[in-house]
């Protein structure tokens, strides 16, 4: 599976959500790109090329490997929504663990009672079409919480909660800012 997004777009998008969590003060100082915040969700926009962007750090992450649980470095956990005009995405769905994924892994994605398999590649995993995209997106607009559970190219599972408050408000932001 290609992915639809550049390295360059993932790139940005990484680095102002990181610019926002690390505090108002460096967000302010060092981001101009953060448009708006809907509860655990935040929307970016680039310019050139236009690209708007929903994202979302965990709410809660464990790791476990052999079945315990166990402390780990990761880099940033981002959960993450697309739009790119110039490319025809509209509502690309993207996960990065913070880690290299297990080769020929995937990550299962649980919201509520819907389960949802995305291709790994590196550090980044999709869905495997803009129809698996869709139904994605749409089980994320009525759900209270996405699950994403990967395992690394060490071994450790990992499992990472998102609150899914203002997702549909930060859905509609990006969509009206990338039309």
């Amino acid at each position: 599976m290609a992915p639809h997004l550049t390295r360059g777009a993932l790139g940005a998008a990484v680095t102002a959500f990181s610019l926002i969590a690390s505090g108002p003060a460096s967000a302010q100082s060092e981001s101009t790109n953060q448009v708006a915040a809907n509860t655990a969700w935040s929307v970016f926009t680039e310019d050139s090329p236009k690209e708007c962007w929903t994202v979302s750090a965990p709410t809660e992450t464990v790791n476990t490997r052999g079945g315990q649980v166990v402390a780990v470095r990761r880099g940033e956990i981002l959960f993450m929504t697309f739009f790119r005009p110039g490319a025809g995405v509209r509502g690309q769905v993207a996960f990065t663990g913070g880690y290299p994924f297990a080769d020929g892994s995937t990550v299962e994605l649980v919201v509520g009672t819907d389960n949802f398999e995305l291709y790994t590649e590196n550090e980044w995993a999709w869905p495997a079409s803009a129809d698996d995209d869709a139904k994605i997106i749409a089980a994320l607009k009525r759900g209270a919480d996405a699950v994403l559970t990967a395992r690394s190219s060490r071994g450790t599972q990992t499992k990472d909660t998102f609150s899914l408050i203002g997702y549909t408000a930060a859905m509609e932001e990006a969509e009206k800012r990338c039309q």
